[in-house]
């Protein structure tokens, strides 16, 4: 399977940012890519009022999505913002093309490091799984990867690829922090981790938002034994890699982390 990754780095407009979603699209396509994921935010930046910008999953914006995938003949996977009540959006991937239309709710909220997540968007409920050519997909956003058990619970679901949208939080040691959560979640769920995070906004001349999680860039496709197998740097591009879901099968073999854990006592 080809999977390609478009870090982006999103602006405040939903237009603009839909226009590059259906640019790069065309580029993966082009290359032979079966699915395409976009970052976190693709739909618009962190760290502006996201309630005015929201969507439901049937508006103007994820149908244009959804036309740009048909239009392409690939899955498109992209963040974007719906409408949750209260006051508060749902941080949601659109997962669509190819067969499949879904979505999934981020589950793991970033209240962390000075950012409250939860003061403006309301959390999904559930794991989110889909199938591309008789492979099963899981998908994460962002903060979720600092939760393994929803990793596992993707492999138990039968995903042997997680893709995972993000929109990192800059600071000192996170792009270390980063790198090693990715590879730690493909190791504990020994599947292949495809991680597409927002471009570094200074990469673009963009100063970040003071406390918003805007991006570092440094996507990657882990493997499902931790190697990086290809990665970004800090500014915008699109990487196209292939993945062997076989390859999940081998390490399962041979690192049966999934079937040795004590269910029993754990």
């Amino acid at each position: 399977m080809r999977i390609a990754v478009s870090q982006l780095a999103s602006g405040v407009s939903p237009a603009d940012n839909l226009a590059a979603i259906a640019e790069q699209t065309a580029r993966a396509a082009a290359e032979g890519a079966d699915a395409v994921v976009f970052p976190e935010a693709a739909m618009a930046r962190f760290g502006i009022p996201l309630g005015p910008l929201a969507e439901p999953l049937d508006g103007p914006w994820a149908t244009r999505v959804r036309s740009v995938a048909d239009a392409a003949g690939v899955l498109v996977v992209a963040g974007m913002f719906t409408p949750a009540g209260a006051g508060r959006v749902r941080n949601t991937l659109l997962i669509t093309g190819r067969g499949i239309d879904t979505h999934y709710d981020k589950l793991h909220l970033f209240d962390a490091f000075g950012f409250a997540e939860s003061a403006t968007v309301a959390p999904g409920s559930r794991p989110v799984t889909a199938e591309l050519d008789g492979v099963v997909l899981g998908f994460a956003t962002c903060y979720d990867v600092r939760f393994p058990g929803l990793f596992t619970r993707l492999a138990d679901d039968g995903a042997r690829i997680v893709l995972l949208p993000a929109s990192w939080g800059a600071g000192p040691g996170k792009a270390e922090q980063w790198e090693v959560l990715v590879r730690a979640r493909a190791l504990d769920s020994t599947c292949w981790l495809v991680a597409a995070g927002q471009a570094d906004p200074a990469s673009v001349g963009e100063p970040p938002a003071t406390s918003a999680p805007t991006g570092i860039g440094h996507s990657m496709v882990v493997s499902p034994y931790g190697e990086v197998r290809a990665r970004l740097g800090a500014e915008p591009g699109l990487l196209v890699a292939d993945v062997d879901p076989a390859e999940t099968e081998r390490a399962r073999r041979t690192l049966p982390v999934l079937a040795n854990r004590r269910r029993d006592v754990v």
